[in-house]
């Protein structure tokens, strides 16, 4: 038998100042039963610094054609497709291929390691942004996890603060490549 996915809640509330971005999203968060609770926590950090109404989560790990999370327009076309984790160079060649962004947000064990071999064969994808977010922000994050969360996310002169009612994470991401034509971690 299947091991069936958990699924969490989330209240998240956005305070995006860099992009004037104000809202509170009621999230829905299947959790793959592969999938480790700070795998989770970086696609809902993922959704908060992307935050749109348009914004969903994608089949992420159980379908390799669906990104962790997207953004499309009213016709279905991807606006927006974001990865978390260190996907292969063919993965993000094809969301390059098919979205109008993609973002990627490397974690993991030494995900600047991960990126190197693969700077040179993505080099010309203008549509792509790679973030590192630092092990010891994921290990933070992984802290907050739980089946019902009350989030709040404040981004601030390129200064992310993520809490509850307890705990409040700061995360300074590292760029390790920029999409061309404009801000790349929280473009609205």
């Amino acid at each position: 038998m299947a091991l069936k996915a958990t699924i969490c809640k989330a209240s998240l509330q956005v305070s995006d100042m860099d992009r004037n971005y104000y809202a509170e999203h009621a999230l829905t968060v299947a959790r793959h039963p592969s999938e480790t609770d700070e795998r989770m926590m970086v696609r809902i950090l993922a959704f908060a610094l992307n935050a749109h109404e348009h914004l969903a989560f994608g089949k992420g790990l159980s379908d390799t054609d669906e990104p962790d999370l997207w953004q499309k327009d009213l016709t279905g076309s991807i606006e927006h497709w974001i990865e978390v984790g260190q996907p292969d160079d063919k993965r993000m060649r094809r969301a390059c291929g098919r979205a109008n962004r993609v973002t990627v947000y490397a974690y993991g064990n030494r995900p600047e390691l991960w990126w190197k071999p693969l700077a040179d064969q993505l080099e010309r994808a203008k549509n792509l942004a790679v973030w590192r977010v630092p092990a010891a922000a994921v290990q933070s994050l992984e802290k907050l996890a739980d089946r019902n969360m009350q989030l709040q996310c404040t981004v601030q002169e390129g200064q992310l603060y993520f809490s509850n009612a307890i705990e409040t994470v700061q995360i300074e991401l590292e760029e390790l490549k920029a999409r061309e034509g404009g801000r790349s971690k929280d473009e609205g």
